[in-house]
């Protein structure tokens, strides 16, 4: 079970990296890269394909990062997912939030046999403040029948 505290030291780690993020304006790994940046969040872009995300500085490997990047989350096909978790570990990277659509048991488990604080199954637009739209409403549901992490 992901917890509150899980989630809290997350996001207080600073700068999160966003693996996987996509060119493609309708593509989760855009939205949520564009929604979080919007809050306020830093958040940097890693994907192999391009240079910049919109006007922003796209690292294309995950130990290019800077080392003071201690979040990631990562939003990859299910079939990469475990060696991106495997590179961020290396990395030094150990608070990593597997968005739902990339996660796998492989994943999670090597993960947490490292030692990683690993969120799975949670949207992370929807634990990202100040909430509103049809996340805040989401999020209201989800609470209403005790789904929120504790």
């Amino acid at each position: 079970m992901i917890t509150k505290a899980q989630i809290t030291k997350f996001y207080n780690q600073g700068c999160i990296a966003m693996i996987g993020v996509s060119r493609q304006k309708k593509k989760f790994g855009y939205i949520a890269y564009t929604e979080l940046k919007n809050k306020g969040i830093k958040v940097v872009p890693v994907n192999s394909q391009v240079d910049k995300i919109d006007e922003d500085h796209c690292y294309r490997h995950i130990d290019a990062l800077p080392d003071d990047i201690k979040s990631a989350v990562v939003v990859t096909k299910k079939t990469v997912t475990l060696n991106v978790v495997k590179q961020l570990l290396d990395k030094g990277i150990n608070n990593i939030w597997l968005q739902q659509g990339s996660e796998t048991k492989e994943a999670i488990d090597f993960a947490k046999e490292h030692g990683a604080n690993v969120i799975h199954g949670k949207c992370i637009i929807m634990f990202s403040e100040p909430l509103g739209g049809m996340h805040k409403f989401h999020r209201a549901i989800v609470k209403l029948f005790g789904g929120m992490p504790k």
